[in-house]
């Protein structure tokens, strides 16, 4: 029986650990967000992305590019 006991034990002492670890991480995380924050000027925005233009139906130079492309591989 004691070697389930120190079986729990151990996995208990693991579990903690680990748990231990990933609440530091967090921390770390937080806190590193929040100082890069103050440096935010430093790094540009990018430019917001246009929205492609969408082709005319009738189109007839682009279909015929595009089967040409598809038929010959």
């Amino acid at each position: 029986m004691s070697e389930i006991a120190q079986g729990l034990v151990l996995m208990l002492a693991g579990m903690g650990i680990v748990f231990a670890f990933l609440l530091v991480l967090i921390g770390v995380t937080l806190v590193t967000m929040k100082g890069l924050a103050k440096f935010d000027y430093i790094f540009p925005k990018e430019a917001p992305k246009k929205a492609p233009q969408k082709a005319a139906a009738n189109d007839d130079e682009n279909v015929a590019l595009v089967l040409a492309v598809a038929l010959n591989g």
